[in-house]
């Protein structure tokens, strides 16, 4: 038996003739890498598109708070405050009290006055937010006039700061899974459980320059053949290696408000909502695709591998396998694939001889070494139970 402090994730996804994920020129984002030029899919992008998605084995359907993350929460504040019955005068001045207690950065509208949003998006739990409406509101009805009002916000703050920073999932379920720096001064920097790496390409970039007009349909009836516009946008195709490394002790203690170095003694119960996280997140990285253009290019795709390790070792990726693009000349590119990640776990296994717990689903025909094969089911499951128990066979 060993305790799974790490769970990590490999996967292989195809996407044929799509813009997964586009840089500031409009082209398929790129990673230059061993011998090659790929494409790849920003940890940013695969992140987001897991946190919103709806599907049954979305993170919303864990009945966990979420967050907002948006420039406009002075905004939701002060909205929220007046529909509680304040006036507009004292909704805006507890949302300056609560700038000048160190809750966000200050935005200068054009006329210099304090602006309703931040100088940048900010990631507030649901939780955290009812608290500040709840508080504020309160003062408003204890300080009427609004200098005071301002500076019993702000005081409240800083007295406050340890209640803010204790609630329990206050800063949403986001937060604890994928991390909050903050500059401010009262909330709590969250440091992230999940660890996502860029998704790349196993194989040299593939990408095409795709021309193509609008038809204009009232010239067609009037009898002309012109177009509305001449456009062009890149595409790129390719078998795409990712990773995503779950930090169980972190997962708990960010989920449960325990210290990170107590989570082996927590109870079962303690540890159900993070087993319950990781299943649901396996179905995600499996079933959830990115992609920009979906209209044109509908990019869904369901992984065609997934390799679930646990163990009690410090993670490592498998990229070393693809660090010479695989040749696209020769057939069989997923199993290929899956064979050099077989290989690299050998040389690994004999190498260092850490002992990892595996499981793994594929399409094809194919083995891991120590490895078991599962349905997706049956693999997050078998995930969820590891974390819930702390232990795991090999």
């Amino acid at each position: 038996m060993i305790v799974p402090r790490f769970i990590q994730i490999h996967t292989l996804h195809n996407y044929p003739a799509a813009l997964l994920n586009r840089d500031d020129a409009g082209l398929a984002k790129r990673l230059p890498y061993g011998d090659a030029m790929r494409t790849r899919i920003s940890s940013q992008c695969l992140k987001r598109h897991w946190r919103v998605a709806d599907d049954a084995f979305s993170l919303n359907r864990l009945d966990v708070p979420m967050a907002v993350r948006s420039r406009e929460i002075p905004r939701l504040i002060r909205d929220r405050l007046m529909a509680s019955g304040l006036s507009e005068a004292l909704a805006q001045t507890a949302v300056e009290g609560l700038r000048a207690g160190g809750l966000v950065d200050k935005a200068k509208d054009l006329k210099g006055r304090e602006a309703l949003e931040t100088g940048q998006a900010v990631l507030l739990g649901h939780a955290e937010i009812d608290y500040l409406v709840k508080r504020c509101a309160e003062l408003a009805a204890e300080h009427g006039e609004e200098k005071a009002l301002k500076t019993a916000v702000a005081a409240f703050l800083k007295d406050e700061k340890k209640n803010i920073e204790a609630m329990r999932l206050g800063s949403g379920l986001e937060s604890a899974l994928f991390g909050r720096m903050v500059t401010s001064d009262v909330l709590a920097s969250r440091d992230a459980a999940v660890y996502v790496a860029h998704a790349f390409t196993v194989h040299e970039a593939q990408v095409e320059n795709d021309y193509f007009t609008v038809v204009d349909d009232l010239l067609r009836e009037a009898g002309e053949s012109g177009s509305a516009g001449i456009f062009d946008t890149e595409l790129a195709s390719g078998l795409y290696y990712g990773y995503v490394v779950v930090d169980v002790p972190q997962l708990v203690a960010n989920l449960e408000g325990v210290s990170i170095h107590d989570w082996a003694a927590t109870s079962v119960d303690q540890r159900t909502l993070a087993g319950r996280v990781v299943q649901n997140l396996l179905h995600l990285v499996a079933t959830v695709s990115p992609g920009a253009k979906r209209g044109s290019t509908a990019p869904f795709e369901w992984a065609k591998f997934m390799l679930v390790e646990a163990g009690d070792w410090q993670p490592r990726s498998l990229a070393g396998a693809f660090q010479s693009a695989l040749p696209l000349t020769q057939p069989a590119l997923r199993q290929r694939a899956v064979q050099c990640m077989a290989d690299e776990i050998g040389r690994m296994d004999e190498a260092y001889g850490a002992a990892l717990a595996r499981r793994y689903l594929a399409l094809d025909d194919v083995s891991v070494p120590g490895g078991r094969r599962l349905p997706l089911k049956g693999l997050a499951e078998w995930a969820q139970a590891t974390v819930m128990q702390a232990a795991v066979e090999v």
